[in-house]
């Protein structure tokens, strides 16, 4: 009868466990392991053993299906469940294990080390009498890889050193796995010397870093777990262990400096990756001494080395990535019975369990992004580039203290070629993949253009899944440093020098392109600044067309245009900013649809395959291809013309719909003539008196005459449209040559008719002059050089004459009024004001000019 009660009640009690412990990761894991067994017959778990040693896991699905854990093969072993027995005769473990005092469970389990201790040091009434105990068993094997030094102290002094040992393992209270929560503090039978828990994701529990490898063996006064190590006590913090190592003086002078020491002295659950003393000997001193002698940098080193978890060795099957208190990330592993940091075996002793956390000594110092050098932030991938930055001495220009952004080719953008070419070329090159400011990748936006140390203006375009820089794209992998980005790169970064137009013309292989861009009066496009995509076909693409044929193409302006411009579409395109595979619509300046895709890195428009791409333009990009393109639903109405495509085009089958006409496309694509305009007045309280400038970047020119009392903003912003205009200055006309930047005003306060000129020529000028004399007495024109900033008085002499209305200019800055001269500092960004004489005509230049038209 006794025995059938204990059998009822042992039943009971697994069940409910059972049904309790379904959110547990260690029952969830338990779980598995039946499932993955029960082939085996009831209540059978299957484990794995890592081969050569004694360690059984539960393992995870990512375990199992590996076959390995830490890295070393492991085997599959099938035992009974926790809790349950064989019985002889039957398949499985069917019958219920007997339940006992926790003594008697303690042999049941097979902890027959910790039982014997138990009984020679007077535990052994206590843990079968009266009470609710959880006792966390040392198994046998935990207590032969104990320190012989402390094991042979203990069994000196059974009565109260192992019997106090004993007690540390002991909590006055029965806690199942599914009671021990992740982060909780247990107080144990020892003088309330804490028990630190942890219950991972993967099923691993410990307490103070020893693994749970046999839990919930249910006792009739308790449960028992059995771990694989004995508990020593733990009272110091992380910082009281580092100020008494002496083999972590370098890593406690470090923390000190860095402020970061007293962190380590606070509760929380902390893992510290603590470099040895050999550790930092091991850096080159260069490095050592720079980061020491910045705090940040120090900073960033030392919380590196910091997790804001807390990560046993033994609860490690298996590579996961940790964010550090730095904000980096690192990787920690396992091979075999080493830990791995980053992949690397570095741990040297692990698991030193402190109140607030848990230690492992490295022998190598983790440097993170944050503290190194922007030229140090290269891969291998990106040691070709490095390697010639130190060589041809660009390192060295690259200061601490400044802020740059490099754009690293990979290794093998490099072709024998290059590496050959006259150092001074290569160091002009290498110089474009320098930009003189910090840019992160979240900064970079299409249109915007970086200045590197080597002068030129790099284009960004930003596509859908792409960021690219001129000709090559960006691959993964950016990383910040102390002073800088580095940014990966397919190829090397090649400037554009030339307009579309030069690159054509200085190439023999487009000159019946060309000559027929010519006589469709469309070489102007090409040479004007803006962002086009041309699809060029090489001579061999018009084999067969006769002298006569041509002659019949010119004559029908608006089929050649049409056939030209199904070639040409706004925007810059680089081949690799496509998405592999993927089928891109652009639509071009003639209105049909051309139909891209990158195939193994080849572009291919319509099918055809781009023999070269990526040409960069000043004003655009050429994909090079062999064959005349033309849009399939185009018909052909004309005989002769019909001939003359099917002569070039035999790709794709061309309409043909007689008497049908190709559509004529006017040039103002591209052209902007004067308009005259209204603008709806954006009322906006400010004091009347004072105009109000603001600046943003893009647009088209325009000019406007803004009277006292009204408030204007002031738009500049995009690539510029003309290059020429005239403006009146003291009653005389001037022509101004302007580059690259346009302006746009928008005009507040009561509705004003005004005239918008946005853009110049010669066939305008007369009705310019006309327009500014009537509207304009007086103009003060200041443009951006090499000169001067005006001062008061000069300011003062250029406004005499001009009447009581025009002599005062201010602007309000976040509502302060500022001079004028201020105010030209703010508009006038990238180079110093120089006054010009309004008799003088200004010569074009390289320099990039505005002009402003103020009054007050």
């Amino acid at each position: 009868m006794k025995s059938f009660f204990l059998f009822t009640f042992s039943t009971f009690l697994l069940s409910a466990f059972e049904q309790a412990a379904a959110s547990a990761h260690y029952d969830k894991i338990l779980t598995h392991s039946r499932i993955r067994a029960r082939d085996q017959g009831p209540n059978v778990c299957a484990l794995q053993q890592v081969m050569g040693t004694k360690k059984k896991y539960f393992s995870t699905c990512r375990n199992w299906y590996q076959g390995a854990i830490c890295g070393k093969k492991a085997t599959v072993l099938y035992e009974c469940c926790p809790g349950y027995m064989k019985m002889d005769g039957m398949r499985g473990c069917p019958a219920v294990a007997p339940i006992d005092h926790v003594y008697g469970t303690l042999g049941i389990v097979g902890a027959t080390s910790t039982q014997h201790y138990s009984d020679i040091s007077k535990l052994r009434e206590e843990i079968e009498g009266r009470g609710s105990f959880t006792f966390f068993a040392p198994s046998n094997e935990a207590w032969e890889q104990l320190n012989s030094e402390i094991h042979r102290n203990l069994i000196d002094n059974v009565n109260i050193e192992l019997y106090n040992a004993l007690h540390h393992h002991m909590v006055n209270k029965r806690m199942l796995t599914k009671d021990l929560k992740n982060g909780m503090t247990l107080v144990s039978m020892y003088n309330d010397q804490k028990l630190l828990i942890n219950h991972y994701p993967n099923g691993v529990v410990t307490v103070n870093c020893a693994r749970v490898i046999h839990g919930n063996q249910i006792a009739t006064n308790g449960v028992v777990h059995v771990i694989d190590r004995v508990l020593t006590a733990v009272g110091n913090t992380i910082q009281d262990f580092i100020e008494v190592e002496d083999d972590l003086s370098s890593l406690r002078a470090a923390a000190i400096t860095s402020d970061v020491l007293d962190i380590l002295g606070r509760p929380g659950h902390y893992t510290l990756f603590a470099p040895t003393n050999e550790a930092f000997e091991r850096l080159p001193r260069g490095i050592l001494e720079r980061i020491m002698g910045d705090k940040v940098a120090s900073e960033a080193l030392v919380k590196f080395h910091i997790l804001n978890t807390l990560q046993c060795s033994e609860a490690i099957t298996g590579g996961a990535v940790y964010e550090t208190l730095e904000g980096n990330t690192v990787e920690v592993g396992c091979d075999g019975e080493s830990l791995t940091v980053n992949g690397v075996k570095m741990v040297k002793r692990k698991d030193i369990v402190t109140s607030n956390g848990v230690i492992h000594l490295i022998d190598k110092v983790l440097i993170p992004d944050s503290a190194k050098q922007v030229i140090e932030l290269g891969g291998d991938q990106q040691t070709t580039f490095t390697d010639l930055v130190a060589q041809l001495g660009l390192a060295s220009s690259l200061r601490p203290e400044g802020q740059y952004t490099l754009l690293a080719p990979l290794n093998g953008a490099f072709s024998d070629d290059t590496l050959r070419m006259d150092q001074r070329l290569l160091k002009k090159i290498l110089q474009n993949h320098i930009i003189k400011v910090k840019v992160g990748l979240n900064e970079l936006y299409n249109g915007q253009e970086l200045e590197t140390i080597g002068g030129k203006l790099l284009r960004v375009f930003v596509y859908r899944t792409a960021v690219c820089i001129e000709n090559s794209c960006m691959v993964r992998g950016s990383k910040e440093g102390r002073n800088g980005f580095i940014h990966i790169f397919r190829q090397i970064i090649n400037p554009a020098e030339k307009t579309l137009h030069e690159m054509l013309r200085n190439d023999k292989r487009f000159s019946v392109f060309l000559s027929l861009v010519k006589a469709a009066d469309l070489d102007d496009v090409l040479s004007r600044p803006g962002q086009w995509t041309l699809f060029v076909p090489t001579n061999d693409a018009f084999k067969g067309l006769t002298d006569d044929d041509k002659d019949i193409l010119i004559r029908d302006k608006n089929a050649l245009r049409n056939i030209l411009l199904y070639h040409l579409t706004q925007g810059v395109f680089i081949a690799s900013g496509f998405e592999p595979g993927v089928t891109n619509i652009l639509k071009t300046i003639q209105g049909g649809k051309l139909y891209l895709k990158t195939v193994n890195d080849t572009l291919v428009v319509n099918e055809l395959k781009s023999r070269e791409s990526d040409l960069m333009a000043t004003n655009g990009v050429i994909h090079v291809i062999d064959k005349l393109l033309y849009p399939a639903d185009l018909p052909v109405g004309n005989d002769q013309l019909l001939t003359i495509l099917k002569k070039l085009i035999k790709y794709i089958q061309i309409k043909f719909v007689r008497d049908s006409t190709f559509k004529e496309i006017p040039l103002t694509f591209y052209k902007i003539n004067i308009i005259e305009s209204n603008v709806q007045p954006i009322i906006r309280k400010e004091d009347p008196s004072i105009t109000q400038l603001t600046k943003l970047i893009e647009g088209e020119p325009e000019f406007k005459i803004v009277r006292e009392g009204e408030t204007i903003t002031k738009v500049i912003h995009g690539e510029p449209i003309i290059k020429t205009y005239t403006k009146i200055i003291d009653g005389r006309p001037v022509e101004v040559t302007e580059k690259k930047v346009t302006e746009e005003r928008i005009i507040q306060g009561p509705e004003i008719k005004y005239t918008r000129i946005t853009a110049g020529g010669s066939d305008n000028e007369e009705k310019l002059k006309k327009l500014l004399e009537e509207e304009v007495t007086k103009v003060t024109k200041f443009i951006e050089g090499d000169g001067h900033l005006l001062e008061d008085e000069e300011i003062k002499r250029l406004l005499q004459g001009a009447g009581t209305e025009y002599t005062k200019v201010t602007k309000v800055i976040e509502g302060e009024p500022q001079i004028i001269e201020r105010e030209i500092k703010k508009v006038h960004l990238e180079a110093p004001v120089r006054k010009v004489q309004p008799t003088k005509r200004t010569q074009g230049g390289t320099a990039r000019r505005r002009t402003r038209l103020a009054y007050s």
